[in-house]
């Protein structure tokens, strides 16, 4: 099969060529496209080396499935026009709500894929690692209402984010004047409660989406409240969730559906260090669930750590393993 990535320069386009590299997909071709400023580059892929193609040139017949990790305005002005001649895979937000494009985690709704026109949907990397943990115990207790709190790191913005954050940190520590361009306040030894544009109630478009995607995903009836915080972590997002159930539960047997659930691990250890943490998810393709308790407050709700790589399940992986599934189902 012939692949493409537009934005292959980019972190996350980045990271798709490495998972590509390992994957088990039949790759026949792969087709690296990015900017004008990124073209005639060369990176490296199972050995080769590939030229990187400006987008503008593109030829979308080229690929059989392309994978869109470019940000929301190339998704807007080239993804429907490539939908044409090749399967979309979208990492932005562009076309996750809309009704007729598929949102989906292959190991949570990985039916919802034979819906598809050509377009999918990667669902926000914060509601990747949430749904994940959820989707079991939604199955066995029906999850009444999720109320969570992010801690999300700054490669989730971008490259820029990402240096800004170390040049920050350089100039805090020999006491220099801090200069903050990508974010709304200091980064460096700071957390800032702001992910993305506020909406009208006073949420912002992050909360928003971490609310509606999981509606999407998983069910229309689950209430969700969000507050999402902006950490000063290179990768990997962390979440502390509580879940409120319909039915009755007992603790060991949340443990056990969250020990089963695929992609997902539990290190769940009442001792100190037993629990995951930010760094210790780089790099990782588990989506990690610690700090596994009865709520106090209510019986039927438990309170849960998750962390994952924003940039692999959150973002590259969870792109690629939509690709295996259109493959399994042969719809590609």
């Amino acid at each position: 099969m012939k692949f493409a990535i537009i934005g292959a320069t980019g972190n996350v386009g980045r990271k798709t060529i490495d998972i590509l590299d390992k994957s088990k997909l039949d790759i026949e071709q792969l087709h690296l496209v990015a900017s004008k400023n990124s073209s005639g580059k060369k990176i490296k892929f199972k050995g080769n080396d590939l030229t990187v193609v400006a987008l503008e040139d593109f030829n979308f017949e080229k690929a059989d499935i392309t994978f869109f990790a470019a940000g929301s305005s190339i998704a807007e002005k080239y993804a429907k026009k490539a939908s044409q001649k090749t399967v979309v895979i979208d990492n932005s937000k562009f076309f996750r709500m809309d009704k007729d494009v598929p949102l989906i985690v292959p190991e949570v709704n990985s039916e919802d894929i034979k819906k598809h026109k050509n377009i999918i949907a990667n669902p926000n990397c914060s509601t990747i690692q949430m749904v994940l943990a959820l989707k079991p115990l939604h199955k066995k207790f029906n999850i009444k209402r999720v109320v969570v709190s992010t801690y999300q790191a700054v490669s989730g913005a971008g490259k820029a984010a990402m240096d800004e954050l170390m040049s920050q940190t350089k100039d805090f520590l020999e006491r220099k004047k801090i200069k903050s361009i990508n974010f709304t306040k200091q980064i460096a030894f700071n957390l800032i409660p702001h992910i993305d544009v506020f909406v009208e109630d006073g949420y912002t478009k992050e909360e928003w989406k971490m609310e509606n995607e999981t509606k999407k995903i998983l069910d229309e009836n689950i209430k969700v409240s969000a507050t999402c915080v902006r950490v000063p972590v290179i990768t990997s997002h962390s979440e502390s969730v509580n879940v409120e159930f319909e039915k009755n539960y007992n603790i060991d047997e949340v443990k056990k559906l969250l020990s089963e659930t695929p992609g997902c691990k539990l290190v769940d250890e009442h001792v100190d260090g037993g629990y995951i943490t930010p760094i210790e998810a780089q790099d990782d393709f588990k989506t990690y669930i610690s700090r596994v308790r009865k709520d106090r407050s209510n019986e039927k709700a438990i309170n849960m750590w998750i962390v994952s790589d924003n940039l692999l399940k959150g973002a590259a992986l969870n792109s690629v393993q939509i690709a295996e599934t259109l493959v399994k189902y042969g719809l590609k």
